[in-house]
């Protein structure tokens, strides 16, 4: 297999998202991370660009000895000491320079023409190739440079001591195909290139950056540099997952390249990163998104029952993903609510199957997520229910802390539907009251209860309520997201019951 080098800059590129600041335990914890992970390079910082970002850079030099760690430094001489004596004690030590190579930068942010630029290049590479055997350089905004002046930088970085050379879409300009044909002129153009290692550095500004890194290792780059969940200045950088991935899922496209990267760990990773950062992943986040292995559409969780192939072309399990979620919501078919049911302990079908998938379609259209509880309840209830002699249609309400409540009930009875309204002293006492002008009679409520008893904002809510009928007292339960329907469930539950048990009462 051929290598390619994941150069990790999440902890210098990274840690420039805006809101990001990381303390020292907190960049150590990541860097030990990211050797576990199995990166090649872990570029912990910019060293002259702060005392703490300094001594963070030192630190993480001196507890990581499996990795490369690298510094970034300008073509400035006072920068290159200072980033070596923050990596000059690592086992693996890089020294990483750069200059800005556009025609835009040498003349609005640097003031020098190329000639100057170039010969400020030569001599920083050769400056700290006195000081470190390993020294990369970037042309910085290389995708906007003009590709005969980065044939004359490239060589001549090489020819002063550099080892890699990185070719950075700074601003996420470039295309893929583009991309690919500068890094073909260029293994063409610079007579010295077999002498070094090429790399590549693709910022997301046009949803581009992964896309554009490939294209790169195609053409010949065998250095990637990224940041995990793909953050980073503006847009963000090329999620290292992402690349990682899809080499390993694409072997059959990439031949036989390869990464060091221990799959296994990324999904690990990339929760470690979010909670220190603060930076939330979005659930359809490649590789490392909630909804990644997560399926909700009732024909897609029919095939990965089937066989999980049909829809999926990672294992979750190889990126650190426990396990697909065959997540149930109002996209879901019997297929997958029966599955779950069965797991859950419940086996049920026919007519009985149709009752419950149908109670469950009902509570989906109300509740975002379904959790095991949700069914649960939604099963018990099922089952030990009455026949519904009397059927909640709707309610509306009114209510305030300084008027009446007033609620209106539809209730079906007999295949009729019947609409009463009535005032009360709260919003589920006048609710109760429209329900005995519909029902008649009167029935008093001796105990009111409610609880949730699912997870989450939107959770379910269990109202339990006993009537008395006469000498007898019925209880009944409902349930709904809304307190006030759960409520009202109840009641009717609770009439129902004493109506079947005695139908004179109807």
């Amino acid at each position: 297999m051929e290598h390619i080098i994941i150069f990790d800059t999440t902890l210098r590129d990274g840690e420039q998202t805006p809101g990001v600041s990381l303390n020292l335990p907190e960049k150590l914890e990541i860097a030990r991370q990211l050797e576990r992970l199995g990166v090649d390079v872990i570029e912990a910082g910019f060293p002259a660009a702060s005392p703490g970002d300094f001594e963070s850079v030192r630190a993480i030099s001196a507890v990581i000895k499996k990795t490369s760690i690298a510094a970034l430094c300008r073509c400035v001489k006072s920068d290159i000491d200072k980033a070596w004596a923050a990596v000059k004690e690592a086992a693996h030590p890089r020294l990483h320079v750069f200059i800005a190579t556009s025609p835009i930068h040498m003349e609005y942010k640097l003031h020098m023409t190329s000639d100057e630029v170039l010969a400020r290049a030569a001599e920083s590479v050769a400056y700290a190739k006195s000081l470190c055997e390993d020294v990369e350089f970037s042309c910085e905004d290389a995708t906007r440079s003009d590709w005969d002046f980065l044939v004359k930088m490239v060589s001549a970085a090489i020819d002063a001591g550099a080892t890699t050379i990185n070719i950075p879409d700074t601003v996420g300009y470039i295309m893929p195909d583009e991309y690919a044909e500068l890094f073909r002129y260029l293994r063409s153009n610079v007579p010295n290139i077999n002498r070094a290692i090429l790399s590549v550095h693709c910022h997301d500004d046009l949803g581009m950056a992964v896309a554009n890194s490939l294209s790169g290792i195609l053409a010949g780059a065998r250095q990637v540099e990224c940041t995990i969940n793909g953050m980073g200045e503006r847009a963000g950088n090329t999620a290292m997952e992402e690349v990682v991935m899809a080499v390993k899922t694409r072997a059959d496209h990439y031949g036989q390249l390869d990464t060091q990267i221990v799959t296994q760990r990324i999904a690990p990773t990339s929760r470690l990163v979010s909670t220190l950062t603060g930076i939330n992943v979005q659930p359809f986040k490649a590789v490392v998104g909630a909804n990644a292995f997560a399926h909700e559409s009732g024909i897609h969780q029919h095939g990965m029952l089937q066989n999980a192939r049909t829809y999926e072309i990672m294992r979750p399990e190889d990126v650190g993903v426990e396990k697909t979620s065959l997540v149930l919501g109002k996209h879901s078919g019997r297929h997958a609510f029966q599955d779950r049911l069965a797991q859950l302990g419940y086996t049920i079908s026919g007519e009985e199957l149709d009752d419950a998938f149908s109670r469950f379609k009902a509570l989906a259209d109300r509740k975002k997520n379904i959790t095991d509880k949700d069914l649960e309840k939604l099963i018990g209830h099922e089952l030990a229910d009455v026949p519904e002699t009397y059927v909640l249609e709707s309610f509306q309400l009114q209510s305030g802390n300084k008027i009446k409540s007033i609620a209106s009930v539809n209730l079906i009875h007999n295949g009729s539907e019947r609409m009463e309204a009535a005032v009360g002293d709260g919003p589920i006492n006048a609710a109760y009251n429209a329900v005995e002008a519909v029902v008649g009679g009167h029935w008093p409520l001796v105990d009111y209860s409610i609880k949730a008893v699912t997870e989450g904002e939107d959770a379910l809510g269990e109202a339990t309520v006993r009537v008395s009928a006469g000498p007898k007292v019925f209880t009944g339960k409902g349930l709904a997201p809304d307190i006030i329907e759960a409520s009202v469930r109840a009641y009717v539950n609770a009439i129902n019951r004493a109506v079947a048990e005695e139908p004179s009462m109807r």
